[in-house]
């Protein structure tokens, strides 16, 4: 029985940041840019596991910084809900467009 190939893992996670990135600097809605950013940070999450699989000396360091990357990530949606959720009280919208200036 065959394995997956390293190459295999990093395509995908070539394509999970591309469609991260895409979805960061374009779209419009607050949510789907942290939706976004998530995506581009797993991707980042499965090259760590991946290099640590199948780097030159096959350790655990890479698991242990992917647990980082997902702490991280979950204290950044908590915090980018909670701006999100003062912004929508103040302005009544998730639109990133009009959420450029600091007057009200």
């Amino acid at each position: 029985m065959t394995g997956v190939p390293l190459s295999a893992y990093l395509v995908l996670a070539l394509v999970l940041f591309c469609i991260g990135l895409y979805g960061a600097l374009v779209k419009r809605n607050v949510v789907i840019v942290l939706i976004s950013i998530e995506l581009m940070l797993n991707a980042a999450n499965i090259n760590l596991v991946a290099f640590s699989k199948f780097g030159v000396t096959p350790s655990i360091t890479g698991q242990v910084f992917s647990l980082f990357t997902i702490t991280i990530a979950a204290a950044e949606a908590a915090v980018g809900l909670a701006i999100l959720m003062a912004l929508y009280r103040n302005r009544k919208t998730v639109n990133v467009d009009e959420m450029d200036s600091m007057k009200h």
